[in-house]
């Protein structure tokens, strides 16, 4: 069983967790523009509640988008600054998929659209079915779309889907054409969680999907931002 730290600062939420011996840590907040003040000293607290360092860990993944620009930089950096200095491999985690993945924790669904509200009118989306191994697995690819868009995209009347994030409740009016089966709405679920990113993170990494810290990328979805690794890093 893989020791593994999770973090993420990608959207309005910012929240570690650590999955240590089979228990799981979690430390979360939703906090806008406090992320770079608040994730170290969750990290610390994680750690020093299971009595560990970070060196003693498997691994160490990270919620690298979609989601805010600026969260999605500050979350990638700081787990890369973590990763380097204890030398660990890297888990970089959908956002989109550590949603999904808290859909089917928290109310057992398997066909889930998570979306996340991109702003300028447009919706971070993508459509995740559960795997045999109990994962969520991506179906066809992440989009960044209207909600006119997104309407023509998934309108399937033979399909049902657990919806969530903020990207729904954003456009609600405009989503609510959507001719499906059914859409049943994740209660309580707005933002991705480090918690549910753990699960993703151990089948990468037992599948071997670790990387280096040089090959720790975000995933923006949107191809207007352009990312530069830390200094001294090739």
């Amino acid at each position: 069983m893989s020791n593994i730290l999770a973090l993420d600062t990608s959207t309005e939420n910012c929240s570690a967790a650590l999955s240590i011996n089979g228990e799981i840590l979690v430390r979360e907040f939703e906090s806008p523009r406090e992320h770079t003040k608040r994730i170290l000293p969750m990290v610390d607290s994680l750690l020093a509640e299971a009595g560990i360092k970070l060196k003693d860990l498997d691994a160490l993944a990270f919620g690298r988008g979609p989601g805010s620009f600026t969260g999605v930089r500050i979350g990638t950096g700081i787990a890369q600054g973590l990763a380097f200095g204890a030398d660990l491999p890297m888990l970089p985690i959908s956002t989109l998929a550590a949603m999904a993945q808290g859909a089917n924790r928290l109310h057992n669904a398997t066909d889930v659209l998570p979306a996340i509200d991109a702003r300028m009118g447009e919706i971070y989306v993508a459509q995740y079915k559960l795997n045999a191994a109990g994962v969520m697995t991506l179906v066809d690819k992440e989009m960044v779309i209207t909600a006119d868009e997104l309407v023509a995209n998934f309108n399937k009347p033979e399909q049902a889907f657990y919806t969530l994030g903020t990207g729904w409740a954003t456009y609600a009016q405009q989503l609510a054409v959507l001719n499906v089966a059914n859409l049943t709405a994740c209660e309580g679920i707005q933002f991705p969680t480090s918690h549910d990113m753990l699960a993703i993170a151990a089948a990468d990494f037992a599948n071997g999907k670790a990387v280096a810290v040089e090959d720790a990328m975000p995933v923006y979805v949107r191809d207007t931002v352009t990312w530069k690794k830390l200094p001294g890093r090739e």
